[in-house]
């Protein structure tokens, strides 16, 4: 997969909603710069293969993942998938996560609101940064094997204070 590829992709609503889950992110992680196997992502994470296939069956049902290779090897068919992105960009007025709408009664929420001024180089370094701290945190998530854990969602929203000229 190239760069550019790796990037950022796209989707639908039905899209996202399909990766309203850590399970499905950690997937897309470990298929992001290699294509793998459902057998291959489970001993990575560590779960069970059916599971792990169920998931990666929707993901690639919803257009999110690519099936790039397959390879008969002593009677088995092992398939091959990779991610189409490492980034996924939704585009409209409703909240893509509804864990992170408003009315969302969750155990605990912290919500971080402010605004500042930026170049156009500062919003992009910026950005840079945020998407290294998640990778970050989804890689210790992916490896964590601790049964103390809760999902939780986040969202970032970078947003121009100024209006669209119409």
């Amino acid at each position: 997969m190239n760069k550019e590829q790796s990037q950022f992709l796209d989707i639908s609503l039905a899209q996202a909603k399909l990766l309203g889950s850590a399970q499905r992110i950690k997937i897309i992680r470990a298929m992001v710069d290699t294509a793998k196997t459902s057998k291959q992502v489970a001993d990575e994470l560590g779960e069970s293969p059916g599971s792990i296939h169920y998931h990666i069956q929707k993901l690639y049902e919803g257009g999110l993942i690519d099936l790039v290779n397959t390879r008969t090897v002593g009677g088995i068919v092992e398939k091959y998938y990779q991610s189409k992105a490492k980034w996924f960009n939704t585009r409209g007025a409703n909240m893509i996560d509804p864990v992170l709408a408003d009315g969302y009664e969750a155990a605990s929420a912290t919500k971080i609101s402010l605004r500042m001024q930026l170049s156009p180089e500062q919003r992009e370094e910026m950005l840079t940064e945020f998407r290294s701290l998640l990778e970050k945190w989804v890689t210790i998530s992916s490896t964590s094997k601790s049964d103390d854990t809760e999902e939780y969602a986040i969202g970032v929203n970078v947003v121009s204070a100024e209006k669209l000229n119409q």
